[in-house]
């Protein structure tokens, strides 16, 4: 299925957390002077317009970064990338993960995003054409297992599929296992949706039994609307970097106010 289109729920309260713990992610691993390499499965757009109606239709970037932009100091890698988006592209332009790991590295660093929605590759490629980044229409699954294990050999994978496809419930797991057998230094990090018809269960049970030492970060939030199925955010983290619990334990604290 090729529908799934991130514009409906562009920053939105999961964008926020997993677009937080990223930036922070990112900006541990270039603290040290050696080269990286970032590979992303679902890249999307990049960039998007809250401004646009169908931003607007759900409502979820109102409750999401429009509310919560202030919860990042101005310090955190978030902001600095948040700034540097409203200034070169608009007030309503917010960043998505391949512009914030483009961002946020540096020129010796490899970057790798697979995306498969024709009309969200043409914009991916067009957003990312000031950066050095390798764009590929192909299956994200497929161009993991391709890459790994990439060159350099430190870096991060993002896993961030819509799982309108039922089967990623019960496919993720083994990709993930063989990914991390075949790049086990690298950090390995899942997103997913926490919803209220538990869908995700089944599928966290089977990755918490192959890797039980990875990092689990959830945080709970009420539905965009009445109905909405989704009412969480977590994120599954291989190799997660030292001091990311710590951060993910901040995060949560903004979250209980909601």
């Amino acid at each position: 299925m090729l529908s799934y289109q991130h514009i409906y729920h562009a920053g939105n309260l999961a964008d926020v957390h997993k677009h937080g713990l990223l930036a922070w992610m990112l900006d541990y691993l270039t603290r040290k002077d050696k080269p990286l390499t970032y590979i992303e499965t679902h890249g999307g757009r990049a960039i998007y317009d809250l401004s646009d109606a169908a931003a607007r239709k759900t409502g979820e970037a109102a409750q999401g970064i429009e509310k919560t932009r202030h919860w990042f100091g101005p310090k955190h890698p978030f902001t600095r990338v948040l700034q540097q988006v409203t200034a070169s592209d608009g007030p309503d332009s917010y960043p998505g993960s391949p512009l914030i790991a483009a961002s946020l590295l540096r020129p010796t660093d490899s970057i790798h995003l697979a995306e498969l929605h024709p009309q969200e590759h043409a914009a991916l490629t067009l957003a990312m054409s000031p950066y050095p980044a390798k764009i590929h229409l192909r299956d994200g699954f497929d161009l993991a297992h391709g890459l790994t294990p990439p060159t350099p050999r430190r870096g991060l994978m993002l896993i961030d599929p819509s799982y309108e496809i039922k089967d990623d419930y019960l496919t993720i797991p083994r990709h993930i296992a063989k990914i991390s057998r075949a790049w086990n230094v690298g950090i390995i990090a899942l997103w997913y949706p926490i919803l209220t018809n538990k869908a995700h269960l089944p599928m966290l049970d089977a990755l918490k039994a192959s890797h039980p030492q990875a990092m689990r970060h959830e945080v709970r939030f009420p539905p965009a609307r009445p109905g909405h199925g989704m009412v969480g955010s977590g994120m599954f983290v291989l190799n997660a970097p030292y001091g990311l619990d710590v951060e993910a334990g901040k995060l949560s604290q903004k979250f209980n106010t909601l």
